[in-house]
């Protein structure tokens, strides 16, 4: 435990250790005409367990300790340019409640059937929104991250990707990014649908290709489905261990994300995307004390429908961890999470998100197969 604590406290030491050497111990095709670790890792939020998430600094960060990808999730402004945030609702991860002049803007929408209140990208222009700051948005847990607290802006997606080319030149090796659409059905109600200027981006930058170093991510099925026909880049099916795509609730349509990790059910994922995306409980669940269960047959069940399966979101605290992993009863101190790492690793995982890269990338060259 003390090695663990120190390797994720010397996150800036640890990027010159990793950095450089992360992709050494490559051992497997990865579907690009290049070779890659038998474990993808991709940076969640970018190294969203050291910096506040989706900015520059965390995604740059990420690809320093070793991330394979970074990961910007997309909504959209209301001039129609794509920024990297979570959610559209932006009052728990900027500044915007400190700004008077915004305080009008503050109100209620329905996101995907929830009643949710605060500040909304969609109402902003880029302009508004490059006069707020990022902060961390669980600063109990993260008290740390705290300090870093109205530092950096909210990037665009063509900072991300500038980004990602800066760094692949700098650090000799391709960094990939892994673009989510979230909200789409949202969106579309909003009159600002963001899979087209996806799309527009994708082809401005060169990245509709199906070399190209991207893999695009939806918890919906319906714009996947539609990508699928104007992009050649790889796609992931993301589930949830509960509800169902909200599209499909729009449409009245009864499946949920159990069966769409059916065996049935991924073989209809199996036509339009490359990878499932699952929640690491559907992979291998806990007990109603928080106690890691057998794995569930979703990782074979996916590889024998082609599919490869990365799962979300691996964090070192112990307010993440399961039981069997957790170092004490405070929530915001480190746990075992190398175990954590272990199990998922002898379970099958072709890749998995998470917040803490060094130690996603320590694990991968201890563990790997």
């Amino acid at each position: 435990m003390r090695r663990l604590a120190a390797l994720a406290l010397s996150g800036i030491a640890l990027v010159t250790v990793v950095g450089s050497g992360a992709s050494a111990d490559q051992d497997q095709a990865d579907g690009y005409g290049r070779h890659q670790p038998k474990v993808t890792i991709f940076g969640h939020r970018g190294a969203s367990g050291y910096r506040p998430e989706h900015t520059l600094a965390s995604y740059e960060l990420a690809a320093r300790m070793g991330a394979d990808f970074i990961e910007p999730d997309l909504v959209t402004t209301k001039d129609g340019v794509l920024v990297a945030r979570h959610e559209p609702e932006i009052g728990g991860t900027t500044n915007v409640a400190d700004h008077p002049e915004f305080t009008g803007r503050k109100t209620t929408k329905t996101l995907d059937g929830v009643a949710t209140t605060g500040w909304f990208t969609e109402d902003f222009t880029l302009a508004e929104l490059r006069t707020l700051r990022a902060k961390e948005r669980i600063p109990d847990i993260r008290q740390r991250n705290t300090i870093y607290n109205g530092k950096f802006e909210v990037p665009t997606f063509q900072e991300v990707i500038d980004l990602s080319r800066r760094l692949s030149a700098e650090l000799h090796r391709e960094i990939g990014i892994v673009p989510e659409i979230k909200h789409s059905t949202y969106f579309r109600g909003q009159g600002l649908p963001i899979e087209p200027t996806f799309v527009a981006m994708l082809n401005r930058n060169g990245l509709n290709r199906p070399d190209a170093k991207v893999i695009v991510q939806s918890f919906e099925v319906g714009n996947l489905i539609e990508l699928r026909r104007v992009l050649r880049v790889q796609f992931v099916q993301l589930t949830s261990a509960t509800g169902a795509p909200y599209d499909f609730v729009v449409k009245g349509d009864k499946r949920t994300y159990a069966d769409i990790v059916s065996p049935a059910g991924l073989r209809d994922v199996a036509k339009y995307a490359q990878w499932v995306g699952p929640d690491k409980n559907q992979v291998i669940p806990r007990d109603a004390k928080g106690f890691l269960q057998q794995p569930t047959s979703l990782v074979a069940d996916a590889h024998k429908a082609g599919l490869k399966v990365m799962a979300y979101t691996f964090r070192a605290e112990n307010n993440f961890l399961p039981a069997d992993f957790r170092s004490s009863a405070n929530p915001a101190e480190y746990g075992d999470i190398f175990s954590e790492f272990k199990k998922f690793f002898d379970a099958g995982l072709d890749g998995l998100f998470t917040d803490n890269t060094d130690t996603a990338i320590e694990a991968r060259n201890n563990f790997r197969h």
